[in-house]
C-alpha cells in the first residue's frame, strides 16, 4: 500500500519589484538513472515536487542524468538552481546535505571528457555562458547505499528520504524569495 506524504506548499512569489523583469528564472533539476535503483533519487523528488510546484512563476522542473559540462548546459539561462542527485560520501543512507558547486564532485565517470559542476560553471562563465552566481546554485545530496544493481525502486532509507528532500528543496526556494 502507498501513501503520498505530505508536500510542503511552496506558496506563489509575491509581485516583483516594479522595473526588473519577472521572477527570477529558477531550475529545480533531478538527476539519475531510472533503472539503477538509488541512483534514481533526484527523479523521484522532482516526480514528488510536480504538484508543489507545478504553478509556481519562474520555476522549472526537469529531469536528467548527466554530469560535468552536459550539466552545466541545462543550467544555461537560469538565474538560480537546485540540482537533486545521489551521493555516496560514507554518511547513513537516506542521509541529505545542501551543498554549493565546489563543495562536490559531480563527475559520474574517470573520463577526460567529464569536469566537475564547479569546473563546468567556471568554463562556460569564461565563454559567455549565461549561468546562475555558485551562490545561486544548490546540490541537494541524498547519501545511497546501492546505485550499481538495476531495480525500479529506491531502497528503502532512501525512499524514506524523498520527501524530506522535496520539502527541503521548497524550502530553498522559499528561502531564495
Amino acid at each position: 500500500m502507498s501513501t503520498t506524504p505530505h508536500m510542503p506548499t511552496c506558496a506563489p512569489r509575491a509581485p516583483e519589484a516594479a522595473g526588473t523583469n519577472g521572477p527570477a528564472r529558477t531550475v529545480v533539476l533531478g538527476l539519475g538513472n531510472p533503472i539503477l535503483t538509488d541512483d534514481s533519487v533526484g527523479l523521484r523528488v522532482v516526480e514528488q515536487l510536480k504538484s508543489a510546484l507545478n504553478d509556481l512563476p519562474g520555476v522549472e522542473l526537469a529531469e536528467d542524468c548527466c554530469g560535468g559540462l552536459r550539466l552545466m548546459e541545462r543550467l544555461v539561462g537560469f538565474d538560480r538552481a537546485v540540482v537533486i542527485d545521489a551521493r555516496r560520501s560514507g554518511a547513513p543512507p537516506g542521509t541529505i546535505s545542501v551543498l554549493e558547486p565546489g563543495a562536490v564532485s559531480t563527475r559520474h565517470g574517470d573520463s577526460a571528457h567529464d569536469v566537475s559542476l564547479q569546473s563546468a560553471l567556471e568554463l562556460g562563465r569564461r565563454v559567455g555562458a549565461a549561468l546562475p552566481a555558485n551562490d545561486n546554485v544548490r546540490i541537494v545530496a541524498i547519501e545511497v547505499s546501492e546505485v550499481e544493481e538495476f531495480g525500479e525502486a529506491c531502497t528503502p532509507a532512501v525512499a524514506a528520504a524523498v520527501p524530506r528532500a522535496a520539502g527541503l528543496v521548497c524550502a530553498l526556494l522559499v528561502d531564495w524569495r
